[in-house]
């Protein structure tokens, strides 16, 4: 089989499928070492963690999304088009995975262990806060040049070649 034909039958590259093959492979070995020991702990944090998901946290982001969308859109004709929800959606999904993971001890709610990190409970929150912040800001100015790039390529176009001249 050739490569073209491969990944027109497959859709991605052969290294594609490796490491999804692989992916499943470490995904397999971690459950069933997770269930040896102790199959009803992980079977129950697994389906909660798949109805809090489907059934409150889809529906609050999917509504967060819809409503960035919709009071960000903005319609001017002039200026050159960048989609731009994206630069919007990745520091607040990376922003909302640390969240997920660490606040226990974002909001002080974990108990505390003496001498584990060697840092007191109350610099969590504001080192989230300034992770935040530096994600939305390196995304902002990722956009920013994005759109610096398009609009001169854009006004590029739009001026005429040396030694034409305009019709009157």
């Amino acid at each position: 089989m050739t490569m073209a034909r491969f990944v027109r039958w497959y859709g991605s590259s052969p290294l594609h499928l490796l490491v999804l093959i692989a992916s499943f492979a470490v995904t397999g070995y971690v459950m069933v070492r997770l269930f040896a020991v102790r199959p009803l702990a992980v079977a129950i944090w697994f389906v909660g963690a798949a109805v809090l998901h489907d059934l409150i946290l889809l529906p609050l982001y999917s509504l967060a999304d819809l409503s960035a969308h919709k009071l960000l859109r903005h319609q001017a004709a002039r200026e050159p088009q960048v989609p731009w929800i994206n630069y919007l959606r990745v520091p607040a999904f990376l922003s909302g995975v640390l969240l997920l993971v660490w606040f226990p001890l974002i909001f002080d709610l974990s108990i505390p262990y003496p001498d584990a990190a060697r840092l007191t409970e109350g610099v969590y929150l504001g080192r989230w806060l300034a992770v935040t912040g530096v994600l939305f800001v390196a995304s902002a100015l990722a956009f920013a040049l994005k759109l610096r790039r398009v609009r001169r390529a854009t006004h590029a176009k739009e001026r005429p070649a040396p030694g034409h001249h305009a019709a009157p």
